[in-house]
């Protein structure tokens, strides 16, 4: 409109409304009136009779449990006469939006306008500065209750910071969640009984803090080295002192804060070639540390943390069975499907596991040459998986470990012939379900039983959560690009200890493909694409060039190369006369060997080793 925007066909723009804008975009405060309804969406929203409650931490992130408590504990609380304090439960309302449940935050600013406050808003964790605000007590909407979940999840995370507070817990619910919200509400109508509202007001909130003077931080003091050596130390995390403290140190008397906890997950079964623990048990460092003097003991320490009763373990909070003594442990029995070329025993056998017994199902003669050939007859082949039956297991078990990846053709997305996890191949995994049922111990039985299935991670969505349903969890990817000069992203299922930890290299892992050349040859490239039972998957790209030159030219990958980048041995597949694309594909097949290193490793702490 160049006269009018009345006199234009453009449709004149609304007005732009920050609604988290800073404080310099302050405007004056509307008072709110006790009896007004404008500005909710319907009459329905005013109930009233909400209050604040939470319950004591059951299920809850462990991250966000740590944040609120900091929030908590290092609180200013801001009295100006025209609100509410820092730290008290509210409902806030932001121009354009409905109301919603928060609590009053802290100011990172120096200055402070009167009457508005910073605002945290539950369900989402995003922030706002209003000025609109009311006690949780006066707005609940029942309509949004029941539509919008994200409405829902954020009365689930106020009214359990309110019953935290209280000292209210809902372990009634068991676990369930729809059932836990359900006793928070009738709490929340009955009154927050019996502290009432005022119960779930943050500590301190009596004490008055000047906003105009500079905050002082809390500093936790260095705790003195007698305290660390005195009987109670479990009021602080072992590894750097904080008193935050989340789980029992599974080693020691005393605790682990969250980040200890993480990193002592990492850096436990991260094992050097002589055998020994790469990091301290105790601070998780790599520098100089000192071996146990148990022969049986793999655990080392910092020097300062040697003292009796090092090594004696309790039960691991991230495992699903208590380690066992070294001398209770026994050799392993294993049970193999779809075998391949024995990467399983070959793995057992580099850690150092003695094995009692290991039968493997395979029906591809070449894999059963590489395994009898290399292995000396050490491994039982017997036939087709689907001709196990509960009778042979019960011959051959108990068995202590099944591990198994069924033929991923019918699986991956690459097969545009695929038919799927109920049709050809795919049908298989119900094979290594069907017998882990019959392997699983009864509940009376408390021996360690461990499992492990693999397949391929660019299946169907349908076929992973089908898997995902039969065998109750869910998967870990891991890609074997970090620990090896190739790509091979895999998904494994099972209830190996500390499976999800972060994969790392070791020194005699070979993650450059220049590492696996033989003399005389260049690579082109640092990393390989995933290398299968075609022969075009050497080549980097539909079109692309060879990985190798050799005098100029390009070139191939030999069988030896390839069997290093899998982690194998030279010459591992030189039996039988095969050829380069007969080994090949048995390679293709196989597991990449640092990978099941890396899963089985922590399985040392529950069977005999050598």
């Amino acid at each position: 409109g160049g006269y009018d925007w009345e006199s234009s066909l453009r449709q004149k723009p609304q007005a732009r409304t920050v609604f988290q804008a800073g404080a310099s975009n302050w405007c004056k405060p509307v008072a709110l009136d006790k009896d007004r309804v404008n500005g909710r969406e319907s009459q329905d929203e005013v109930v009233g009779i909400l209050k604040y409650t939470t319950r004591i931490p059951m299920g809850r992130e462990m991250l966000l449990e740590q944040k609120k408590k900091k929030n908590l504990q290092h609180l200013s609380f801001l009295v100006d006469g025209k609100g509410f304090l820092t730290g008290e439960l509210v409902w806030g309302k932001v121009q354009g939006f409905s109301w919603w449940p928060g609590m009053v935050m802290p100011w990172k600013t120096k200055s402070v306008p009167p009457g508005m406050r910073r605002v945290e808003w539950f369900g989402d964790g995003m922030f706002s500065e209003v000025s609109n605000t009311a006690a949780f007590t006066k707005c609940f909407c029942k309509n949004s209750f029941a539509s919008l979940p994200v409405y829902k999840e954020a009365i689930y995370q106020i009214i359990e910071l309110a019953g935290e507070r209280c000292g209210k817990s809902f372990v009634k619910a068991k676990g369930d969640k729809e059932k836990e919200l359900k006793l928070m509400l009738d709490w929340a109508f009955e009154g927050f009984l019996p502290t009432g509202p005022e119960g779930f007001l943050p500590a301190g909130m009596g004490m008055f803090i000047n906003p105009s003077k500079k905050k002082k931080k809390l500093h936790l003091s260095k705790i003195p080295v007698n305290v660390f050596l005195s009987p109670d130390r479990a009021d602080f995390c072992l590894s750097c002192g904080s008193s935050e403290i989340e789980v029992p140190h599974p080693l020691f008397e005393g605790g682990l804060c969250l980040r200890c906890k993480e990193n002592f997950s990492e850096t436990l079964y991260r094992y050097d070639e002589d055998g020994y623990q790469s990091y301290c048990t105790v601070c998780c460092a790599g520098l100089e540390v000192i071996l146990c003097g148990i022969t049986s003991c793999c655990r080392v320490a910092l020097c300062h943390w040697g003292r009796k009763g090092f090594g004696l373990g309790t039960t691991e909070f991230h495992l699903f069975y208590p380690s066992i003594p070294a001398d209770q442990r026994r050799p392993i029995k294993v049970l193999s499907l779809f075998d391949g070329i024995a990467t399983g025993y070959l793995v057992l056998r580099d850690l150092g596991f003695k094995m009692e017994r290991y039968i493997a199902s395979e029906i591809c003669d070449d894999s059963i040459a590489v395994g009898m050939v290399k292995h000396e007859g050490k491994i039982e082949y017997v036939n087709d998986v689907r001709t196990i039956t509960r009778k042979h297991l019960a011959e051959w078990g108990p068995f202590d470990l099944l591990i198994g990846g069924s033929p991923c053709n019918d699986l991956s997305m690459v097969n545009p012939l695929r038919k799927g996890l109920f049709e050809g191949t795919g049908r298989l995994f119900f094979e290594f379900y069907r017998i882990l049922t019959l392997l699983k111990p009864k509940e009376d039985d408390n021996r360690p039983f461990f499992w492990l299935f693999e397949n391929v991670v660019f299946m169907s969505a349908n076929d992973k959560s089908d898997i995902c349903r039969f065998l109750e969890c869910n998967p870990i990817l891991i890609d074997a690009v970090k620990v090896s000069p190739a790509h091979r992203a895999r998904y494994f299922w099972g209830n190996l200890p500390g499976m999800n930890r972060t994969l790392a290299a070791s020194l005699d892992d070979k993650v450059s493909l220049q590492d696996c050349l033989e003399n005389g040859r260049q690579a082109k490239f640092d990393k390989v694409r995933t290398i299968t039972t075609k022969s075009n998957s050497i080549r980097q790209g539909k079109q692309g060039s060879l990985p190798v030159t050799m005098n100029g030219q390009e070139d191939y990958l030999w069988c030896t190369e390839m069997e290093q980048i899998f982690g194998f041995p030279k010459h591992y597949t030189d039996v039988n006369n095969m050829g380069r694309m007969q080994r090949q594909k048995v390679l293709g097949r196989s597991w990449s060997v640092p990978v099941i290193r890396h899963l089985f490793a922590p399985l040392k702490d529950y069977f005999e080793c050598e």
